[in-house]
């Protein structure tokens, strides 16, 4: 049985989260979605803290739900160490999994004694080196485990740009065999990572990321599981995912990279982006306002990398989606918040059970059957990559065009999806 699992989202008391971000609303948003386990998202934020307790029971060992719901969730959350390492200041974001309430109880109790201020957001803030967090964590529990976050990201990651290491050895120190697992971010997919050999026993995660009940699930992980009978789900999960264990992680669901804020290099306010050669070549200098190219994740990636090309054997494999209504709007060529496009997406999803069975399973004789022969045109494009990408960079996201001008014909809009 396939469990999709979205191991890092937020809470209402994230900063620039929507407010309808409650557990309720998050179960019943994932039986849309098609999601089997999502993250908690933020529990060592105390009004957050409390709304887990009062409405998650523990079903089995480490894993919750709400009432009149299948969803399972697991204890997550994500903090942003900021300190100076190594003469630079650096700045991480870490997710980190608890096996039980009591242990996330116990986490609170340490980080409020070493004065940290656990209520300003549900991402808190941490001045402490990574190393000695973990270190500080695995003191509480053994089973605690982190991952750190959209590893690659320019300005808040393990490996980013401006702020991040190397290597995890030169963030984690002796510490590192306990970081079994990366979360690999919208901007980069598994394809790049595998041209890095320093990874080749880390397990790459995607998920989401969150910040609205519509963003769930925009990347998630596909496990060989079924809950009734894994009678240690959290546990199961960590063994996996440090074994990378090829016959329970199944794969990967992805956006295409090319779509993330930070792919490419460039200034989003001088309307300019460049391939990592081409920054090269201009010597990391925007040709326009002459300041420096903020860089993105394919130049990052390029400057760690050791591979020419990609190594996928023994590798988890990886799906390239968009979400539905993205290509229901391609196919109607409009807008992807227009009543239209909610309508044919709820129709989609009442008779295509959720929105991960739409987009994995059904045929396109099938969802052709039950929407329009443009919606299974659109999705048939989407599943095959012929689509064009023109990648995001310096914060903006890139665009994804489904149709070309060329096959919308006279009575197709433009439609490029965001």
């Amino acid at each position: 049985m396939q469990l999709i699992a979205d191991l890092h989202i937020h809470s209402k008391y994230s900063r620039a989260c929507s407010k309808n971000l409650t557990l309720p609303n998050i179960a019943k948003a994932c039986e849309i979605k098609g999601i089997d386990l999502v993250s908690t998202g933020d529990f060592t934020h105390p009004a957050w803290f409390e709304h887990i307790k009062t409405e998650l029971k523990e079903t089995t060992p480490g894993i919750y739900s709400v009432k009149n719901s299948k969803t399972k969730f697991i204890l997550g959350t994500e903090f942003s160490c900021i300190y100076k390492k190594g003469g630079k200041c650096r700045r991480l974001h870490l997710c980190v999994f608890a096996p039980n309430i009591e242990t996330v109880g116990k986490i609170i109790q340490k980080l409020e004694s070493h004065r940290f201020n656990l209520a300003s957001d549900g991402r808190p803030i941490l001045g402490i080196d990574a190393k000695n967090l973990l270190g500080l964590l695995l003191e509480i529990d053994e089973n605690i485990f982190m991952i750190p976050a959209h590893a690659w990201t320019p300005w808040f990651s393990v490996f980013g740009s401006y702020s991040g290491f190397d290597s995890i050895e030169e963030c984690f120190g002796e510490l590192s065999p306990r970081i079994f697992a990366i979360e690999t971010g919208l901007s980069s997919d598994p394809k790049m990572n595998w041209r890095w050999s320093a990874l080749d026993n880390i397990a790459l995660i995607s998920n989401s990321d969150a910040h609205s009940l519509e963003n769930l699930g925009r990347e998630a992980n596909v496990f060989n599981l079924e809950v009734e009978k894994t009678p240690n789900l959290y546990a199961e999960i960590r063994r996996i995912l440090k074994e990378k264990d090829k016959n329970k992680f199944l794969y990967t669901i992805e956006f295409f990279p090319e779509k993330g804020k930070y792919h490419f290099d460039g200034h989003r306010l001088c309307g300019v982006s460049f391939k990592p050669k081409e920054t090269k070549k201009l010597k990391g200098i925007c040709p326009v306002c002459k300041q420096p190219l903020t860089i993105g994740v394919l130049r990052r990636v390029d400057d760690l990398a050791d591979r020419a090309e990609p190594e996928p054997k023994n590798k988890i494999p990886y799906k390239n989606l968009l979400p539905l209504k993205e290509i229901i709007a391609a196919a109607f060529g409009i807008g992807d918040k227009s009543k239209k496009v909610e309508a044919e997406y709820q129709k989609l999803i009442k008779a295509g059970k959720n929105e991960f069975n739409v987009l994995l399973n059904l045929n396109a004789q099938e969802i052709a059957k039950i929407s329009s022969p443009e919606i299974a045109e659109a999705m048939n494009k989407m599943r095959n990559g012929e689509i064009k990408l023109i990648p995001g960079f310096d914060g903006e996201y890139g665009k994804i065009e489904i149709f070309s001008e060329k096959e919308k014909g006279p009575k197709k809009q433009q439609s490029t999806l965001f």
